[in-house]
C-alpha cells in the first residue's frame, strides 16, 4: 500500500513537472514563431497571442486530466459524483461563471478586434498601449509605465477610445481663463501666435480660440488645434499653457484668481 502511494505521488509529480516544462517550451516556441510569421505575412499578432494562450491552456488541461486519471481512488469518487451531477453542474456553473465569461470575452476580442496589441487606448480614465491579450485578461501599459490588468469580461463592456484605429491626427484643446477687464482680441492673438510657434501643432489644419464660458471670475477661452497623434497631444497642450501664461504675464493679460465679496451682518444692520 505504501509503495503504491509513493508510486502514485511520483507519477503525479512527474506529470506536473512535465506539464509545466512542456507548456513553457510551447509558449516560447509559439511566441517566436507567431512573431516571425506576423512580420512576414504582415498580420498583427492579436489573434496569434490569443491562439498561443489557448494552446498553452490546453496543455495544462491535458496535464490535469492525466493527473486525475493516474489516481485510482478518484474512480470511486467519480461514480459517487455522477449521482449528484445535476447539483454539481449548478455549483460548478456558478463557480466558473466569471472564468467562462472572461474566456468567451477573450475569444470575442480576438475575433472582432476592437483593439489590437500595440494599440493606444483610453479606458477608465487610464491611457496606455495594449501589451498583451490573454484568455482571461488584457494587459495595458499605461503612460506611467504601470501594468493595468483588466478582466476580458469587464473590458468587453467598457466604452473604449482607440487612438490608433483610423486617422491618427487628434483634435486637442486647451482652456485658459482671462479677467473680464482683459482684451479678448489681444489674448486670442497671443494664443494663436504661440500655436504658430509650436513645432508639433499641425499648421495646415484649423486653429481657433473661442469664448467658452462667462464664469463667475473669468472669461474662459477654449483653444483647439490639431496634432499628429494622441501621444503628442498631452505634452503639446502643456507647452501651450506654459508659453501662453508667460506671454500673458509679459503683455499684461490678467489670469484672475477667484475672489469673494464678504459682507458682515453688522454692516447690513448699519445700512438699515
Amino acid at each position: 500500500m505504501m509503495q503504491t502511494d509513493i508510486y502514485t505521488i511520483g507519477v503525479i509529480a512527474a506529470i506536473a513537472i512535465a506539464t509545466f516544462v512542456v507548456a513553457k517550451v510551447i509558449n516560447r516556441l509559439l511566441r517566436g514563431y507567431f512573431r516571425t510569421a506576423s512580420k512576414k505575412l504582415n498580420v498583427e499578432e492579436t489573434t496569434y497571442a490569443v491562439t498561443r494562450h489557448f494552446i498553452v491552456a490546453m496543455v495544462y488541461l491535458a496535464g490535469i486530466i492525466l493527473i486525475v486519471s493516474s489516481i485510482p481512488q478518484l474512480g470511486d469518487i467519480a461514480v459517487a459524483l455522477l449521482a449528484g451531477a445535476g447539483f454539481a453542474g449548478i455549483v460548478i456553473g456558478f463557480a466558473a461563471q466569471r472564468t467562462l465569461s472572461n474566456l468567451i470575452s477573450g475569444i470575442s476580442l480576438a475575433i472582432f478586434r476592437p483593439f489590437r496589441i500595440g494599440d493606444v487606448l483610453s479606458i477608465r480614465d487610464e491611457y496606455g498601449a495594449v501589451e498583451d491579450i490573454t484568455l482571461r485578461h488584457t494587459v495595458i501599459k499605461t503612460w506611467e509605465n504601470k501594468r493595468l490588468v483588466i478582466p476580458n469580461s469587464i473590458i468587453s463592456d467598457e466604452a473604449i477610445v482607440n487612438w490608433t484605429i483610423g486617422d491618427l491626427p487628434v483634435l486637442w484643446h486647451v482652456d485658459v481663463g482671462i479677467a473680464y477687464d482683459a482684451d479678448i482680441d489681444l489674448a486670442r492673438s497671443i494664443i494663436l501666435d504661440e500655436l504658430d510657434k509650436h513645432p508639433d501643432v499641425m499648421h495646415d489644419q484649423d486653429r481657433k480660440v473661442m469664448v467658452l464660458e462667462l464664469s463667475d471670475f473669468s472669461v474662459n477661452l477654449r483653444t483647439i488645434f490639431w496634432v499628429c497623434d494622441r501621444p503628442t497631444a498631452w505634452g503639446t497642450g502643456c507647452d501651450i499653457r506654459e508659453s501662453v501664461k508667460k506671454r500673458f504675464d509679459k503683455e499684461g493679460v490678467e489670469i484672475p484668481f477667484p475672489y469673494r465679496t464678504i459682507v458682515y451682518k453688522k454692516d447690513i444692520e448699519r445700512r438699515k
